[in-house]
């Protein structure tokens, strides 16, 4: 072969070889990446209409009262959201590997809890509204009421709105970001290894799972202190620190199952199932609107309660027990993940001499 013909045979050969062996999928995690920064500023406008919601109640005559803690709660949640859909979004732009992760696992938290909540909506929603809106009317709070056209329309928008921003749209991210091409061109454009990478994803999205659950006990234990426990309702001060106690396992455990740690599974198998019996006992003994009553509510809004149909059978808080045995059920299902780690290491070969 002559000297022209292997420097042409390598020049036609280098694209070949050079050429990454998956699609580069730069231009959608961009857009992606924008779709959550939308909806991560769509997330904090609703904090100034919280505030103002908050501060326009007191004005509606027959309104219940709301705890000032309450309309913190909400705001909080909406910031919270808001910061997670901006970071996600500005990772993804980057190609980040740890926004690539945390995007699939937290739309997968996010399109699993959103289909729980379409379903319940679309269950009770209707026999709700109508019941609240009657006892609104009969209290003097309106002036008229709805029509039946009017609330199937409300109620349709209603439902409608929560099938696409719950589902629809974290389903598919939950598309995109779950491609190998996608994995791979974050891999070639992020080449750094990311603390994300030392975790399988399925224990990282239970790690979001017990981050979730610990944010939402802190809240509930100081704006609503009404905590199950073994048959019977705990109010006041024992009931914030019950919450703030599981709230800080449920934090321990996140950052515990990130580091593979076996007995951390442990603790999360063990806690899970008492957890469960607690809940269980409770709603089946207890009487949760004399709880609600403890707290110190107004009687008007003790009068909603007792008139909706969604308190008086239990469905929300049936509907979290179920929630909390598929997640145990994750939980067990995770054990795979969590073997010693000599387990994990392959059998030694001897070597042979001569």
């Amino acid at each position: 072969m002559s000297q022209a013909d292997f420097a042409l045979s390598l020049a036609s050969a280098s694209p070949v070889a050079d050429r990454p062996q998956y699609r580069d999928r730069g231009t959608g995690l961009i857009l992606f990446g924008v779709v959550q920064i939308v909806l991560g500023l769509l997330a904090a406008l609703m904090v100034p209409f919280a505030a103002l919601g908050a501060a326009l109640s007191h004005t509606v005559p027959g309104a219940p009262a709301t705890s000032p803690r309450q309309y913190l709660s909400g705001i909080a949640i909406y910031a919270l959201v808001a910061g997670l859909l901006l970071t996600l979004g500005i990772g993804s732009i980057q190609m980040k590997r740890w926004a690539r992760a945390l995007s699939l696992v937290v739309s997968w938290y996010w399109m699993i809890t959103g289909a729980l909540i379409t379903v319940l909506l679309t269950a009770v929603l209707p026999v709700t509204m109508r019941t609240v809106l009657q006892v609104q009317a009969k209290s003097g709070g309106q002036s008229a009421a709805l029509s039946a056209t009017a609330l199937a329309i409300i109620l349709t928008v209603i439902i409608v709105f929560a099938a696409v921003f719950l589902i629809a749209i974290p389903a598919a991210l939950v598309v995109f970001y779950s491609r190998k091409d996608v994995a791979e061109t974050c891999r070639h454009r992020d080449p750094v290894e990311r603390w994300t990478d030392r975790v399988p994803l399925p224990v990282l999205g239970a790690s979001v799972v017990f981050v979730a659950q610990s944010l939402y006990l802190l809240s509930a234990g100081l704006t609503t202190p009404l905590f199950p426990f073994f048959g019977r309702y705990l109010t006041g001060v024992p009931a914030t620190v019950w919450f703030l106690v599981v709230g800080a396992l449920d934090g321990y455990l996140a950052f515990a199952f990130l580091g593979m740690k076996p007995f951390a599974w442990w603790i999360a198998a063990v806690a899970a199932p008492l957890r469960l019996l607690s809940m269980a006992l409770t709603y089946a003994r207890a009487d949760l609107m004399q709880g609600y009553a403890k707290l110190g509510w107004s009687s008007a809004r003790m009068q909603v309660l007792n008139a909706s149909p969604l308190f008086r059978s239990h469905v929300i808080l049936w509907w979290s027990l179920i929630s909390a045995v598929l997640f145990f059920g994750y939980l067990l299902w995770l054990r795979r993940y969590f073997r010693p780690l000599h387990a994990l290491q392959p059998e030694a070969v001897p070597i042979q001499v001569g």
